[in-house]
């Protein structure tokens, strides 16, 4: 859940003129448009669908057909396989407001194909299944020879690591503190395992993320930093971080 002032997942990437966001929780609009007008976002990539992680793609809706635009532009809403149908049906219970669709009438509507590659113009985007209690992505976005990985929500995965080898920005989950037992079926991570995961995967900065709110920073970075020996941090909302030329 969100801390006071604060938001749910939700990280916009930028490169040259492409701006995309991977998942769009709670609150991720408010803070969208800090940086960037809505109506300049080429593509929202969704994780998975679990409502902290979409559920701001409603007020972008209403901003897409109601705010002041200079363009008609279509955001791509790009969501995991099988997740077109759920969000149909969650807004299906809205009242129509026109004889146009809810969400087609503003966005291009799609689902990834995990083993594919997504291009959204000099962005491309990869996928690896994560270790979630539903379907789950992590996200790779590399433009201009640098790279971002995002590691969705996920306990320790095999799968994440490969995706992130090697990337210059890890932005990986620590929900767990390490006190916190999470008995099988496994769904997160602690600061301690993201830090595991960034060492295997050799990246060269790890930002924690997705941690809850009992959970102390300091306390993070120095487990995270026990295990990993490249620059460390922890996220907040609309701190901004360097990728190379992206």
């Amino acid at each position: 859940m969100p801390r006071p002032a604060r938001a749910c997942s939700a990280y916009l990437i930028q490169h040259g003129g492409n701006a995309i966001v991977a998942d769009f929780g709670t609150g991720a609009f408010s803070n969208l448009r800090r940086h960037l007008s809505f109506e300049d976002l080429d593509a929202v990539f969704v994780s998975h669908m679990h409502a902290d992680h979409f559920i701001d793609v409603v007020p972008l809706r209403y901003a897409l057909k109601y705010g002041e635009r200079t363009n008609d532009r279509k955001v791509a809403l790009w969501l995991p396989p099988e997740g077109e149908a759920m969000l149909r049906a969650i807004v299906a219970t809205f009242p129509r407001e026109s004889r146009h669709d809810f969400l087609d009438e503003v966005f291009d509507l799609r689902e990834y194909q995990p083993a594919g590659i997504t291009q959204v113009g000099a962005l491309n985007v990869r996928f690896a299944p994560t270790r979630h209690y539903i379907p789950t992505y992590a996200l790779r976005c590399e433009a201009g020879g640098s790279s971002v990985t995002y590691s969705g929500d996920t306990a320790p995965c095999d799968e994440v690591v490969a995706l992130a080898r090697s990337t210059e920005l890890f932005l990986c989950e620590a929900t767990l503190l390490s006190s916190n037992a999470e008995y099988s079926p496994r769904g997160h991570s602690t600061a301690r395992e993201a830090a595991e995961m960034a060492s295997a995967a050799a990246v060269k900065r790890l930002v924690l993320t997705h941690y809850s709110t009992a959970s102390d920073p300091a306390t993070m970075l120095a487990e995270a930093r026990g295990i990993f020996h490249g620059d460390v941090v922890v996220a907040d909302d609309n701190a901004t971080f360097e990728a190379g030329d992206t």
